[in-house]
């Protein structure tokens, strides 16, 4: 089987789980005997592109000319079976799914956010969760709050390429939804349930866990929706060095947040942005891994690779992150999540911070049942069978 893997990799200088597991699935794919394709283009490369291609950037989250012209050759030349998208924007625009279906080439998608209705992808703005451009034709309240990397004209042109794309989103001959809440997320959307498969992401074994440190470790974009002030907050209600050590790695606009705790507290340390390596020297260092995001985050990568490395996760309990926890199994659970509210997680830290040996086994026990490469791999292998078997190879 040959597949075309279609993604707009985000800047490597701000941490991006979607590029780690973009990168972990074409290499499970290809370990597996899959001809991947890899068609890539870069959020880095736009300061490099030649003047005229510059000039076509606010137009190319609708068209991207320049990728649909690629792209064709590419499924001219190769004819691979099916093409798999993670995120067009704004290289690649979602026109790529037209430009495969004209070629006969079927389209799976899977979603790791919420940008078919939002233009931020997060139903999240000024601090709090927003959906208000749920059921709109045209996303103006989008416009209106600057949502899309702070400007209205940007603003404008993520919600035209919604509009204008709907249609196109709609025709995708399969969805993987990551979750629960991301299949209910298309089925409001208006895509039938035959075209949504649930698949969670996967991560490569690491191999057996070190042994626990010690702390805590706060890996993330700093970002609002990622829940450092509201980590702060509850790490400032108890006394110095009463919780051991608050280790706190990543970069973004709340740097400065990271910064001044660093300055003012002595059980807190400020990594800086770490590299693959040094996110794995830091979680060895650590007992307990960190995930407090404010908004639905969908699945989040920190908390598959806590699990892998056999470190169990206090997070919130939004988006994905209970079901990744496993919160509603039988079996023990990987950790604990609680609402995100400064209290509840003051309350929690303690808790964890005693209770870590007892819940480090599950933690990678719960990885080896639902995200090893063995399980993912192997259902991701039959999505793509199933929607070859099924597809008309005739042009749309």
């Amino acid at each position: 089987m040959k597949v075309v893997v279609a993604h707009n990799r985000y800047r490597e200088a701000i941490p991006s789980g979607e590029n780690v597991i973009v990168d972990t699935e074409i290499a499970q794919l290809t370990a597996a005997g899959i001809e991947v394709l890899p068609f890539q283009r870069s959020s880095d490369s736009i300061g490099d592109l030649p003047l005229a291609q510059k000039a076509l950037l606010p137009v190319s989250p609708i068209w991207g000319r320049a990728a649909q012209r690629d792209l064709a050759e590419l499924l001219s030349r190769e004819r691979p079976d099916l093409l798999h998208l993670h995120n067009p924007y704004p290289l690649l625009s979602p026109a790529v799914i037209r430009t495969a279906h004209a070629h006969g080439v079927p389209v799976v998608q899977t979603v790791h956010n919420y940008r078919q209705v939002c233009s931020s992808g997060l139903y999240f703005r000024d601090g709090h969760n927003c959906y208000d451009c749920r059921g709109k034709a045209f996303g103006w309240p989008a416009v209106q709050h600057k949502c899309y990397r702070g400007s209205a004209a940007q603003s404008a042109l993520m919600a035209t390429t919604l509009a204008v794309h709907r249609p196109t989103w709609k025709s995708v001959d399969r969805y993987i939804a990551l979750t629960g809440r991301i299949a209910a997320h298309l089925r409001d959307y208006g895509i039938p349930d035959d075209r949504i498969v649930v698949k969670p992401n996967g991560l490569p074994d690491p191999g057996e866990p070190a042994p626990l440190g010690d702390g805590f470790l706060y890996g993330a974009r700093l970002s609002p929706e990622k829940g450092l002030a509201l980590l702060l907050d509850a790490w400032r209600r108890h006394p110095v060095g009463a919780l051991g050590q608050l280790r706190i790695a990543g970069d973004g606009e709340l740097r400065p947040l990271a910064e001044q705790a660093d300055r003012e507290r002595a059980d807190v340390t400020y990594l800086g942005p770490l590299d693959r390596a040094g996110m794995e020297a830091a979680r060895r260092d650590a007992s307990v891994v960190l995930a407090v995001p404010t908004w639905n985050d969908v699945l989040p990568t920190v908390i598959l690779e806590a699990m892998s490395a056999g470190r169990p996760v206090l997070g919130t309990d939004v988006g994905g992150i209970p079901y990744l926890l496993g919160l509603d199994e039988p079996v023990a659970p990987a950790g604990w999540a609680v609402p995100p509210e400064a209290g509840a997680l003051a309350a929690a830290l303690p808790v964890a911070r005693a209770e870590a040996a007892r819940f480090a086994g599950s933690a990678r026990d719960r990885y080896l049942r639902a995200f090893h490469p063995d399980v993912v791999t192997r259902q991701l292998i039959d999505i793509y069978k199933d929607l070859s078997a099924n597809s008309h190879a005739a042009p749309r």
